[in-house]
């Protein structure tokens, strides 16, 4: 697992990366309106959740480390009532069935160990017709690695909308089809 440890979180929240991300059209891409309920895996110290947070109905927010829980405790205080943080392994917990509109994944998937068993409970957490984008970063995340955990998805009932790899990020869509049951 490469995790990016809590003490450089300040990689992952600072006004060179908002300048450079377009938070809202990642919500946008994502399916993400004002009365999503969305499942985010890995929100690190918070630098989608914010911006999730402030549009979505509400955001499950699951962290694995203790440290970036911390920091995006005290990001999400002004917005607490509209953000559930769950301090856990998404491979290990079950958030629950059908629960999010939408799910994402923003330069997480790569830090997962336990890939098989994350896609499970995501799938569960995924209503039918929901939507699961994922990103992850081109210097980590080869076309094979992406293409290989977005086959895990589709074998767990998604289908592949849309996807594109540019120069910092590849990314994807794909949607929880009514044939699968998870």
């Amino acid at each position: 697992m490469r995790l990016c440890p809590s003490y450089l979180s300040f990689i992952l929240y600072n006004p060179v990366r908002k300048a450079l991300t377009n938070r809202d059209a990642i919500m946008k891409e994502s399916g993400i309106t004002a009365l999503s309920t969305v499942l985010e895996v890995g929100p690190g110290n918070g630098f989608l959740t914010e911006a999730m947070a402030k549009m979505a109905r509400r955001v499950y927010a699951v962290e694995i480390q203790e440290g970036m829980v911390k920091k995006l405790k005290k990001r999400m205080a002004g917005l607490h009532d509209k953000v559930d943080i769950i301090l856990a392994d998404i491979a290990s917990y079950d958030i629950g069935h059908e629960i999010a509109d939408a799910a994402v994944m923003y330069y997480s998937l790569h830090e997962i160990s336990n890939q098989r068993d994350a896609v499970i409970n995501i799938s569960r957490a995924v209503k039918q017709g929901g939507t699961l984008s994922i990103y992850e970063p081109t210097i980590e995340v080869s076309g094979d690695e992406m293409s290989r955990a977005v086959k895990l998805f589709e074998d767990a009932g998604f289908k592949r909308e849309a996807g594109r790899d540019g120069l910092f990020t590849r990314s994807v869509r794909l949607r929880k089809t009514a044939g699968s049951n998870q």
